[in-house]
């Protein structure tokens, strides 16, 4: 990895690009900083978790304040979920996704408030929040949900599953469903099994009170390491966003990057 991450390559950037909404032609007030510039503010938080007033003018991708209204027009107009797309159909098309299986687990975070919080199970009560992971057999995430820190995994299945989109790249129609879906007992619900199998998803998911299915962990370890990688981004580690569509605009965006380096490797 770069020893400065949130510098924007060229060629990641034409794929951003196109995405971002226009700046009205005659809109009041000084020149707006570039969009490439206030991206890199955005990434700079995103990998560092400071406070947005904190962040060095000397950089010269503008303020925190002009970095977080970027961020907040973007995610209005859908720009990250987009990009998120973009790069799973360039993986899919460079063969970099493995259908065969996805994985779904949750993991609690620590909040400072607002919504989609609460109580946490793991952390003395303190108030959390939950992400809600499903990825393909290789790590790659898929979707993610954010939830308040005492939901219970098994509610979030069909969400998960339903949220994935849809993934071009291949001949044919855009594809969405894994051939299987492997979870842990968190996730035993007959309910559930029988929604999976209506969609045409196997579901491979432990019991309570029955032994693992045997070779599970070293199937699902996968789940494990993409969190790593989500939480290794410093502001997704402890949320201090307190409307959950920026925070999930972030989480979206950790998620493209995990794509594009992906796809980066699928090139060399």
């Amino acid at each position: 990895m770069s020893t400065r991450p949130w510098i924007v390559d060229d060629d990641l950037w034409a794929l951003i690009e196109p995405l971002l909404p226009p700046w009205p032609e005659r809109s009041p007030g000084p020149r707006p900083v570039p969009d490439r510039l206030c991206l890199q503010g955005i990434l700079f938080v995103l990998h560092n978790d400071i406070a947005w007033q904190l962040l060095p003018l000397g950089l010269g991708f503008g303020s925190g304040q002009t970095c977080w209204r970027r961020l907040d027009r973007w995610q209005k107009a859908g720009v990250f979920d987009q990009l998120h797309r973009v790069l799973l159909a360039e993986l899919n098309a460079a063969g970099g996704l493995d259908w065969s299986r996805a994985c779904v687990d949750g993991s609690h975070i620590r909040a400072k408030g607002g919504g989609d919080t609460g109580p946490s199970p793991v952390d003395r009560r303190k108030t959390g929040s939950k992400h809600h992971l499903v990825c393909d057999g290789r790590g790659t995430p898929l979707k993610v949900i954010t939830t308040a820190a005492n939901v219970n995994d098994v509610t979030q299945t069909l969400a998960l599953v339903d949220g994935i989109p849809p993934v071009a790249g291949r001949p044919g129609r855009p594809r969405r469903r894994p051939d299987a879906l492997l979870g842990d007992k968190g996730y035993d619900s007959n309910p559930n099994r029988n929604a999976l199998r209506e969609r045409r998803i196997l579901p491979v998911i432990s019991r309570k009170g029955c032994p693992n299915i045997k070779g599970m962990g070293k199937l699902r370890y996968v789940v494990e390491q993409t969190f790593a990688l989500l939480h290794h981004f410093k502001r997704l580690a402890v949320r201090w966003e307190r409307r959950t569509e920026l925070h999930d605009a972030f989480v979206s965006l950790a998620c493209s990057l995990i794509c594009w380096r992906r796809r980066k490797k699928t090139r060399t």
